[in-house]
């Protein structure tokens, strides 16, 4: 079980987790070791997440997350398969929690009544330097 928060957990069957060859240098380990984490979970087809969540979670300008709604994140990072594993289950985790915050609604304002004298000063301001640039006449 994957812990997101105090309400919701995802079952380690939904989320398909295969280890593969890391990138980069590291000599024959890397050849050899399969270390990398490749992770696969489809956000549509949870049973635990909410229809909000799902839709939140589209909605999110993150290239991890397919049109479909499947998020894939590789886990390289350290030499070790088990510390890979336990890196992309946290990235899982922390871009659901980034899904669940509901996003703040704007409240329109209207500017407060000395904004709008210190604008009309600061204008009537720039109005009279900008009167005082013009030919001397003598």
């Amino acid at each position: 079980m994957l812990r997101i928060n105090k309400d919701i957990e995802i079952p380690e069957t939904e989320i398909e987790l295969n280890a593969i060859r890391a990138q980069g240098p590291g000599g024959q380990n890397v050849n050899k070791v399969a270390t990398a984490i490749h992770l696969r979970f489809d956000s549509q087809a949870s049973s635990v997440l909410t229809d909000e969540i799902k839709t939140r979670l589209l909605g999110l300008r993150d290239q991890r997350v397919s049109t479909e709604g499947i998020i894939n994140i590789k886990a390289q990072r350290s030499r070790s398969q088990d510390k890979n594993r336990a890196d992309a289950l946290g990235r899982l985790a922390e871009l659901l929690r980034k899904a669940l915050e509901k996003p703040v609604t704007r409240k329109k304002t209207k500017p407060g009544r000395k904004a709008k004298e210190r604008r009309l000063a600061d204008k009537a301001h720039r109005a009279q330097v900008k009167q005082a640039r013009g030919k001397v006449i003598d």
